[in-house]
């Protein structure tokens, strides 16, 4: 689903480089639930940027559902993400003008397809992450767990066969974080439909919560850029 073959990461130019990750290698195949671990500066964010296409490593290859990012235009790394990956985050990153409702169909709306198409699909989404009743809620109506709820059903309406996730329970008290885990290993262990039939879908999560950490099928623990 996912290779990471001798990925390296700099920032910055001559005497102000920085060297974020250094001859990463890394396979996650279909079902796996891998938490990558580290301290603060490890390279764990930069990983995850480099997964999605956010960011392009520097030498080495990154390489999504036989693809690799770096041979791809911006368009097509757009469009990727929207399609097989769902993307998680510590800030939840939703749009305060939005519903709920609005905020989980968001990515559909965007490849095209109307509201009203997707408006089921996204009360579903919203039923299984247990926010019924919540779809016309805004997000300052929300606690940090819902709003985190409403963020994994976003990053599931595209129904993606990668999930990544930055510190998703940064922002959460330990019972609303255990719940967001809860969830995502639930999804994790589902499966996706794919143009080549259903595969079951790929887990990343960056943590610093060894509870969390430990409840992964795989850990991956970084230290100055390097997998140890």
């Amino acid at each position: 689903m996912l290779h990471l073959k001798n990925v390296t990461k700099v920032y910055g130019e001559d005497n102000h480089q920085v060297l974020a990750l250094r001859g990463i290698d890394l396979d996650v195949g279909p079902g796996e639930f891998i938490a990558i671990t580290g301290p603060s500066g490890c390279g764990k964010s930069t990983l995850l940027h480099l997964a999605c296409g956010l960011d392009l490593p520097t030498d080495g290859q990154v390489i999504v559902n036989g693809r690799t990012t770096a041979s791809m235009n911006d368009d097509a790394l757009t469009v990727m993400r929207r399609h097989e990956i769902g993307l998680v985050f510590q800030t939840f990153n939703l749009i305060p003008t939005l519903t709920a409702l609005e905020n989980v169909v968001l990515p559909a709306t965007l490849e095209g397809r109307s509201f009203a198409s997707q408006m089921d699909r996204g009360r579903i989404l919203l039923n299984s992450v247990k926010l019924v009743g919540r779809d016309h809620h805004y997000p300052d109506q929300l606690s940090g767990g819902e709003a985190q709820r409403v963020a994994i059903a976003r990053a599931l309406i595209m129904d993606p066969i990668i999930l990544l996730a930055d510190e998703p329970t940064g922002n959460l008290d330990s019972e609303s974080g255990m719940a967001i885990i809860d969830l995502l290993i639930e999804f994790g262990n589902l499966e996706a439909e794919t143009s080549k039939g259903k595969v079951r879908r790929s887990t990343l999560i960056v943590t610093h919560d060894e509870s969390i950490a430990n409840r992964a099928k795989r850990r991956v623990r970084l230290k100055d850029g390097k997998v140890l």
